[in-house]
């Protein structure tokens, strides 16, 4: 099965979903057993590595921190009702809080509390992964009105030695340069950052498995920022091999697509984008690298530079549900994620159609009538087909790619690669 015919199948989307939501509870951190969790379902679809990586561990400038697990938390009041209840929501604790168990003021407690004035039904979502510290986020309706009295506040959680979690799925090629496609498993709820990337992911490594593949395919299932870090820091010879790579975040909803070149701007996992997007007819914007953002930005650093890029589609910070309870399972969409889907299925596509070919008849044009090669086929007009085989005869001369020559031709990169496939079965190209 190709990456387009995966690309087609209807269910994809409702596919996605029905995996986000079945995660969605789980209260995930930087580590802990929410990432773990989340990682033996996600192994239940695609066959996962996953790997232990102990607290104190020197990556690079840092250093893999204590691992976090939490039980139960919440602020009661003097009758005993939690008026701030970790169980009806995860977002209600800040992530790493340090265990806590004790009476306070409200205005002892309010340092501790977190909210959003200007969405004040919604919960923010806030972590202290390197400080040790404690706090409660609330909607900002609730925060005012809670009277001025003295609370229980309880945060039955763990901070000790124990251990980062991550995953990768591996998908062997003919060649063994690699695509590297990542995403960040560690946020509680919140179904579009982070559940959509993994659930993008997970089906692109199931499609994937199922069909022959030029390059190798690494998936990698990481905690954010100390994730990644973690994962170059072990696997430098494994990231020299990387030929293309991609970030997935924020997949699910119903923005425009917004593609993250890499840092090298010009890549050909960036060209590849751009020209599927270009010709996929949905709203879209492409934007330059900055340092800012998702894992993206250590696999571009300077001793690295590989050519990853981020794909998002609304872009991440720029929306209201965006790190709030308002990024919930009403936020996402079957439709967008089948979109999103349907997008990276043929960006794939070009990558492993895209080759350089020769022309065996240079010169002039061959004689295309006795060769039965004139006439469209695929949907496309005469004069399309026609005008886009020219171009590929003029520019199959061993220093132009298929995808330089979609670019050139302005013409679908899947059409070139079919008018290549049918001259090189004429012998005119090898």
């Amino acid at each position: 099965m190709s990456a387009s015919q995966a690309s087609k199948e209807p269910d994809i989307g409702a596919e996605m979903y029905e995996l986000i939501a079945e995660l969605f509870p789980i209260c995930r951190s930087i580590t802990g057993d929410g990432i773990r969790a989340t990682l033996r379902r996600v192994g239940e679809v695609i066959p996962l590595d996953v790997y232990e990586v102990p607290s104190g561990t020197p990556v690079f400038d840092w250093t893999v921190p204590k691992e976090w697990n939490i039980r139960d938390a919440y602020i009661a009041d003097a009758r005993g009702e939690r008026v701030v209840d970790f169980q009806r929501s995860n977002l209600h604790v800040v992530s790493y809080s340090t265990p806590m168990r004790r009476r306070m003021t409200l205005a002892e407690l309010r340092p501790h509390l977190f909210s959003l004035p200007d969405q004040p039904e919604r919960i923010p979502y806030r972590t202290s992964y390197y400080n040790e510290t404690w706090g409660f986020c609330l909607p900002h309706r609730l925060l005012v009105e809670l009277p001025d009295a003295e609370y229980e506040v309880v945060i039955d959680a763990t901070l000790a030695a124990g251990s980062l979690t991550y995953a990768e799925c591996v998908l062997p090629g003919e060649q063994p340069e690699e695509v590297l496609i990542s995403c960040h498993a560690c946020h509680p709820s919140l179904a579009d950052d982070n559940l959509s990337g993994v659930a993008l992911a997970t089906m692109l490594a199931r499609g994937l498995a199922q069909r022959a593949r030029r390059y190798s395919y690494r998936f990698v299932f990481i905690p954010g920022t100390i994730g990644a870090i973690t994962w170059l820091a072990r696997n430098q010879e494994t990231a020299a091999r990387v030929k293309h790579g991609l970030v997935l975040t924020c997949v699910g909803d119903e923005g425009a697509f917004t593609y993250k070149r890499s840092r090298r701007a010009t890549a050909e996992v960036d060209r590849a984008f751009a020209h599927v997007l270009r010709h996929s007819g949905h709203t879209h914007q492409l934007i330059d690298f900055f340092p800012y953002g998702y894992d993206e930005r250590q696999y571009c650093s300077p001793g690295f530079n590989l050519p990853v890029g981020c794909l998002m589609r609304s872009q991440h910070g720029t929306f209201p549900e965006y790190h709030t309870s308002g990024d919930n399972l009403d936020f996402v969409r079957p439709a967008a994620l089948q979109q999103s889907f349907e997008l990276c299925s043929a960006v794939v596509d070009v990558l492993e159609q895209n080759r350089t070919y020769v022309s065996t008849n240079p010169f002039c044009e061959p004689q295309l009538g006795k060769r039965g090669l004139y006439g469209a086929v695929g949907g496309y007009s005469p004069q399309q087909y026609q005008l886009t085989m020219l171009w590929v005869l003029n520019l199959s001369d061993g220093d132009h790619s298929l995808l330089d020559i979609a670019e050139r031709a302005d013409a679908p990169f899947a059409l070139v690669a079919d008018i290549a496939a049918r001259l090189a079965e004429h012998g005119l190209l090898e």
